[in-house]
């Protein structure tokens, strides 16, 4: 049945008093209430044919009628004024960052004065800090004296400063290990990125600055668990799963309040 025809024979107003026939009132009445019986009737067959059809074309591997939810009624029926006057605006966070950025240098911004009228007044400086970043090289050149010694057939050359070895300085191996380990970059995303900045590093170099001489940082995390485990009066230990090079292993955890320590091991004791 129609939608707007049910929602009027919901509202039909039928006084029953005026009809003074017995036999006519008893009739009207059973007539309205099989409408409503066969209304109802129709809105379950209704719905049991259209589930019945959403399940057939699911089994034909299509889908069924959509559910669309009935949109909210807006009971705010007040003027966009009013609304306005109701609800005061919410106090904007402050974004302000400015005390936190360091300006490496100052550069002027001349105004040209043969643009501006003849009265115009200096009134000092509008200061804006603008961050950037420049990635450039710093090859380092280093000139080390070489002494002979005839006598001992042997020569003496001035030590690099400390932690320089090898092509490549401190900076650049930190670089690498950061953007591997904190950026999660791949090793040829690693290389792109540095022959992009004129840096010529071979993939197999990247690989062993990520890989070997790691002794300084497996000296940190023995120095750090030991102060962890004197930091607290408990220890909390678990472990999980874990494969490394296609065989079981498990992920040792150790840690309290101050600290957390990880640890991969072949067996679980």
């Amino acid at each position: 049945m129609d939608a707007k025809l049910k929602e009027q024979l919901k509202h039909l107003d039928v006084d029953f008093d005026h009809i003074r026939d017995e036999s006519t009132r008893h009739d009207v009445s059973l007539l309205l209430n099989g409408v409503e019986n066969f209304a109802n009737e129709n809105d379950e067959l209704k719905e049991k044919v259209q589930h019945l059809t959403d399940e057939i074309n699911r089994l034909k591997g299509e889908q069924g009628k959509p559910k669309i939810r009935a949109g909210k009624k807006d009971t705010d029926i007040s003027s966009e004024q009013e609304r306005k006057e109701k609800k005061p605006p919410k106090p904007k966070k402050s974004k302000a960052k400015q005390h936190l950025i360091k300006a490496d240098r100052e550069k002027l911004c001349q105004v040209d004065l043969t643009e501006l009228p003849s009265d115009v007044v200096f009134k000092g400086y509008d200061r804006v800090t603008i961050q950037d970043i420049v990635i450039k090289t710093d090859n380092i050149e280093f000139k080390r004296e070489v002494y002979y010694s005839p006598s001992l057939n042997k020569r003496f050359i001035a030590p690099l400063p400390s932690g320089y070895s090898g092509e490549f300085g401190p900076g650049m191996k930190a670089l690498v290990l950061c953007l591997y380990h904190d950026g999660v970059m791949s090793q040829p995303a690693i290389h792109r990125f540095l022959k992009t900045s004129d840096i010529y590093l071979s993939p197999a170099t990247i690989s062993r600055i990520i890989t070997d001489d790691q002794s300084i940082f497996h000296q940190g995390l023995a120095d750090i668990l030991s102060a962890g485990l004197q930091s607290s009066v408990y220890q909390h230990i678990d472990d999980t799963g874990a494969r490394v090079n296609g065989k079981n292993h498990y992920t040792h955890v150790v840690c309290n309040p101050f600290y957390t320590a990880y640890f991969t091991r072949p067996k679980k004791d």
